[in-house]
């Protein structure tokens, strides 16, 4: 009859409010307690469309980068700048709100499971699987399903499909910006590697640096720019084209992750 409202993938609406504000409670102190985010470029979610929003960041951690921007943009969208002081802000979440997930790990415990209930658009990879490498063709119901969320609302995705830095950005991203033409929002984050495991569920370290940066939406010629040409745009919005190293040798990431590791508060 219509009583029981649900999403475009059937999921009911007050439950899904009901876990994300459970989850934020949870999560806060995370970003605004044992650690401090700061955050930039806030100001430009409040003037973003309902949907068609497709948000590209850099990853370091599997929930903690997704569970950050979840903080983020309901706080900007309840008039907070750069800040998310009082986590009311979470009372009246936006629920259409999407991230891209690899469905292994989606579906790899009960935490996952749930956490994919608040927003996951879980698709196979075709390029690595339970550890190893593959080379599988993409589903055409993954495209689909996220080109539903994208109709709906806003989608956030990690393009590089990994947490490593400097990995290339896979050109699957730029086919859905090509197909759907949604706005294209770039993110850069940084701290959430030191302060989490890999999951981004155990607090390694206290007091790190957190910081979430929003850009402005990426200039892009949907019709006539190459794949390559979106792809260089991405890397350097990001902060991950290859020039952004002072170092480029084998010894790269080593250094990143030194320098990371001094990035606490003073």
């Amino acid at each position: 009859m219509g009583i029981i409202k649900r999403n475009p993938f059937g999921h009911i609406l007050f439950f899904k409010k009901w876990l994300i504000r459970i989850s934020a409670v949870l999560s806060h102190r995370r970003f605004r307690g044992f650690n401090e985010l700061k955050i930039e470029g806030s100001e430009i979610i409040k003037s973003l469309p309902d949907n068609n929003v497709l948000f590209v960041s850099n990853h370091q951690t599997y929930f903690a980068d997704v569970v950050s921007m979840f903080h983020v943009f309901n706080a900007s969208l309840k008039g907070r700048v750069d800040s998310i002081k009082n986590v009311g802000y979470m009372w009246n979440p936006k629920l259409n709100l999407y991230f891209i997930a690899a469905k292994e790990t989606m579906t790899s415990g009960l935490l996952p499971r749930i956490l994919a209930y608040a927003g996951s658009i879980s698709i196979e990879r075709t390029w690595r699987s339970h550890g190893k490498d593959v080379n599988r063709q993409v589903k055409m119901s993954d495209i689909s399903k996220i080109g539903i969320a994208l109709n709906d609302g806003w989608v956030i995705t990690f393009p590089q499909g990994t947490t490593t830095p400097f990995k290339p950005i896979r050109k699957g991203t730029v086919f859905l910006i090509k197909q759907y033409k949604p706005i294209v929002i770039p993110i850069v984050i940084d701290g959430f590697r030191r302060s989490f495991d890999k999951k981004g569920i155990r607090i390694k370290k206290k007091n790190i640096l957190q910081s979430i940066e929003i850009k402005q939406p990426l200039k892009i010629d949907y019709e006539n720019e190459s794949i390559e040409e979106i792809v260089k745009k991405i890397e350097f919005a990001i902060e991950q084209h290859p020039s952004f190293l002072k170092v480029l040798s084998e010894q790269e990431l080593k250094i990143q992750q030194e320098l990371n590791a001094k990035r606490q508060w003073t």
